[in-house]
């Protein structure tokens, strides 16, 4: 068996407690950094009422905080299903290298987790979007643009 359904078989695991235990739903990843994990965390949305507590942006936020930084580059995200807009974000924003999946959309969707509106919206936004000018928001963002030794991510 590869390292890599290795790990698939772990992050599955630790999602599977997470479904048994009523943590969220059943989603489990983990951050590789050549052959040793950096982290690992299972879907969290219904533990802590988060949208957003998905076992890919928990895994990516633990590895950064592991190796106090923004970036993983060289890393490899594992995941058991392939990952929703908002975690295919974050492995950008994260600069991972590679993705590894098992389940895909069309099979999360089967189950009741289907992105196919967030993908819609993506191309036509179905919220209202309206831009407001602020001056305190100019003087922000020209105070981070003039800041000396900034960290750009």
């Amino acid at each position: 068996m590869s390292l890599e359904a290795q790990w698939l078989d772990q992050a599955a695991a630790l999602a599977m407690h997470g479904v048994t235990s009523g943590k969220g739903g059943p989603f489990g990843a983990a951050i590789v950094a050549g052959d040793k994990i950096l982290a690992m965390e299972h879907n969290r949305v219904l533990e802590r009422n988060d949208p957003t507590a998905h076992a890919e942006v928990l895994a990516i936020r633990a590895a950064c905080e592991k190796i106090g930084s923004v970036h993983l580059d060289g890393c490899t995200l594992i995941t058991t299903c392939e990952p929703c807009p908002m975690c295919l974000a974050a492995a950008h924003w994260a600069h991972i290298d590679r993705i590894v999946y098992a389940m895909t959309r069309d099979d999360a969707a089967a189950i009741g987790f289907s992105d196919a509106a967030i993908y819609a919206a993506m191309e036509r936004p179905t919220m209202a979007m309206v831009r407001v000018e602020n001056d305190a928001a100019r003087a922000l963002f020209a105070t981070w643009h003039e800041k000396l030794g900034r960290q750009q991510y």
